[in-house]
């Protein structure tokens, strides 16, 4: 079992998410943030599954995530 780094976004007509380090795009959408967790894990399923380890990421893994904001 591996463990992926998944970014969730709120979005104003529900949630988005999409995991780091796979190559390929791979999307799971909700009405919560559970449902597009719940989805976007068993797309990365999917996409294993179809594609084999050639999806993941060559490059070191990702180690940790941030979001900032700013203004310029």
């Amino acid at each position: 079992m591996r463990q992926y780094k998944i970014i969730v976004e709120k979005h104003p007509d529900g949630f988005v998410a999409y995991p780091l380090g796979l190559k390929g795009v791979v999307v799971g959408q909700g009405d919560s943030y559970d449902q597009a967790l719940e989805d976007v894990k068993s797309a990365i399923r999917f996409h294993l599954e179809t594609f084999g380890q050639e999806v993941l990421d060559a490059d070191p893994p990702v180690l940790d995530a941030f979001i900032a904001e700013t203004r310029i």
